[in-house]
């Protein structure tokens, strides 16, 4: 295991890197551009809400002949489960107490070390539609900038109203066809689906064409959406005044309710869905897909009843988890539609869509490029670990802060406002019901978690 393990091993990261430029030095000789990139981001939607990902209700027939194409990540997390700073991270390559927005500020770091501030300095013709969350807006920064998020029924020029999801679908294709054709592109497509709206007693709101959708289903009720499973949860989060448990209130807490809140929500996935397929479709009709990385993926995961809460936040699973999809055209054919089960964070998307541009990551990014992951067998040695963090919101009694050591089978927590532990064997104990901080048997590998985790965090920060 690498020390860092937050980062994988520099040399072998430069390494590869070194060569990735190589090779698009060589193609870019050869009157070759670097490729197009396209990023599509969803919010509030979990790494397990995809039918590639074996979910037995959701349809996402777009998404899944993405995967089917390309290579799908099963462990991809967030190193901050909230929107804000999450996105923060997408642009930075950052952890939140680097890139410093800790809810929905402005980031600290120089635009000029931005994934889009890059591209567009070298060249690329750079698109932002939809979401951004992060302070004011700086449309001036990009080529083709239009930001809404917040409500799902807007107000069009003419009057009308236009659904959110069906205007990221303009503006993208906008994006798309006026674009010059002489430079490279990079759109990120930031839909405002499916985060609820939280003043909407209706929270999720699709569009009236999408309400046969699931209709006549029964949608399943998560094992642990039980009272006996909230109330395992620290007294400080098993309580009412806690944000993820008014949500539930709002949203799950009768069976009818669960019902119409998902069904609903599963609409709006598939909608993102379509918009995912039509944005592909373009990309097809304009003869550029070929030279175009495409990667799907969202801000953080999302609670659907599970330990009795809503939203996101915890480090637990459901929260921490996201889609990661890469459509890459230079994946071999005979690597496409493979799955993935390196630990990939949010943290990396900056440094691997530069490295697909053939630019190195900034010096201060702390993720690394993914593409090795895919473009190498066997891979490089890469994280098994890394630590979350985030930040009291409010109050400690509305959105505690949270910081965790997270690895495939296992999971130390601290809850710095409370000074409180829990320890999960992951392998054995999924669903993260078993906290096992106080077993006797356990202490020296939880004394040996507690001085990884201090080492992480200070890497971090």
């Amino acid at each position: 295991m690498n020390r860092n393990s937050s980062r994988p091993c520099r040399i072998t990261t430069f390494c590869a890197l070194f060569l990735i430029g190589v090779i698009l030095q060589g193609t870019a000789a050869r009157g070759a551009r670097p490729l197009n990139l396209v990023v599509l981001y969803a919010d509030d939607w979990r790494h397990d809400t995809l039918g590639a990902a074996g979910h037995a209700v959701v349809k996402t027939p777009h998404l899944d002949r993405l995967a089917a194409q390309g290579v799908r990540f099963t462990h991809n997390y967030v190193t901050t489960s909230i929107c804000g700073v999450s996105r923060a991270t997408l642009f930075t390559g950052q952890w939140m107490s680097r890139h410093g927005n800790s809810a929905f500020g402005a980031f600290k770091t120089p635009w000029e070390e931005t994934y889009p501030g890059m591209l567009r300095s070298h060249g690329y013709h750079v698109g932002h539609v939809g979401k951004w969350h992060n302070g004011k807006f700086p449309g001036d920064r990009f080529d083709f900038g239009r930001s809404y998020s917040g409500t799902y029924w807007m107000t069009a020029p003419d009057g009308s109203k236009i659904h959110v999801t069906q205007k990221n679908e303009d503006d993208s294709l906008e994006f798309l066809r006026s674009r010059p054709r002489e430079k490279p592109f990079c759109l990120t497509l930031a839909f405002f689906a499916t985060h609820a709206e939280d003043q909407n007693p209706l929270q999720y709101l699709p569009q009236p064409a999408s309400l046969a959708r699931y209709e006549g289903l029964s949608i399943p009720v998560p094992p642990t959406a039980t009272d006996e499973a909230f109330r395992r949860l620290p007294a400080f989060l098993a309580n009412e005044k806690n944000e993820g448990r008014n949500r539930w209130h709002w949203r799950f807490d009768t069976p009818e309710k669960y019902q119409t809140m998902m069904k609903n929500y599963y609409r709006l996935v598939t909608e993102v869905d379509a918009v995912c397929g039509r944005v592909m479709e373009e990309l097809r009709r304009q003869g550029v897909l070929e030279q175009t990385l495409v990667i799907f993926t969202g801000d953080n995961g999302y609670f659907h009843g599970e330990h009795g809460l809503a939203d996101k936040w915890y480090p637990y699973e459901e929260s921490i988890r996201t889609p990661l999809i890469v459509w890459d055209p230079r994946l071999p054919a005979d690597r496409r539609g493979r799955t993935n089960g390196s630990m990939t964070l949010n943290t990396d998307l900056a440094p691997t869509l530069l490295a697909a541009a053939g630019l190195p990551a900034p010096p201060h990014a702390q993720g690394s490029d993914l593409s090795p992951l895919y473009l190498t067998e066997p891979h490089a040695a890469w994280r098994t670990e890394f630590f979350y963090e985030h930040a009291t919101l409010r109050d400690p009694s509305f959105i505690p802060s949270s910081e965790a050591l997270v690895r495939k089978e296992e999971k130390y927590i601290l809850w710095p406002d409370f000074g409180r532990e829990q320890y999960f064997a992951l392998r054995d104990d999924p669903y993260e019901q078993n906290d096992r901080i106080g077993d006797p048997a356990l202490q020296s590998r939880i004394a040996d978690l507690r001085r990884r985790f201090a080492e992480l965090k200070t890497a971090a920060r």
